[in-house]
């Protein structure tokens, strides 16, 4: 993400997740492969309800997504896709993951 962003660590139950924070924005941002860590929902089930969140027009994904270049460890270059926290919230109701709502409730951000 860009230089507009801060990290904030999210720990709880033994899961730490680094979140892009946009202050300007009022919003965090996070990839796929997080929100799969923070729901503890494999893959194709979040990338399923992300798929419908656009699908039934809860939301405009030109509104809630953001496209990033990201450097590997390998040193190549990878397009990575990042999900505001209104995409967040909405995959959270849909998994009901304990981990979500903690997420959401704002409770351990630390």
């Amino acid at each position: 993400m860009s230089d507009k962003y801060e990290l904030v660590r999210f720990e709880k139950d033994g899961l730490i997740l680094d979140v892009n924070v946009s202050p300007s924005e009022d919003t965090v941002w996070l990839s796929l492969n997080e929100m799969c860590l923070l729901f503890g929902r494999d893959k194709s089930v979040i990338s399923r309800h992300i798929k419908n969140v656009f699908k039934e027009g809860e939301l405009d994904s030109k509104r809630v997504v953001a496209k990033n270049a990201t450097t590997a460890s390998d040193g190549k270059v990878y397009e990575v896709t990042f999900y505001n926290l209104d995409v967040i919230i909405s995959v959270g109701y849909r998994v009901k993951s304990k981990n979500g709502v903690a997420f959401r409730n704002g409770q351990t951000l630390s």
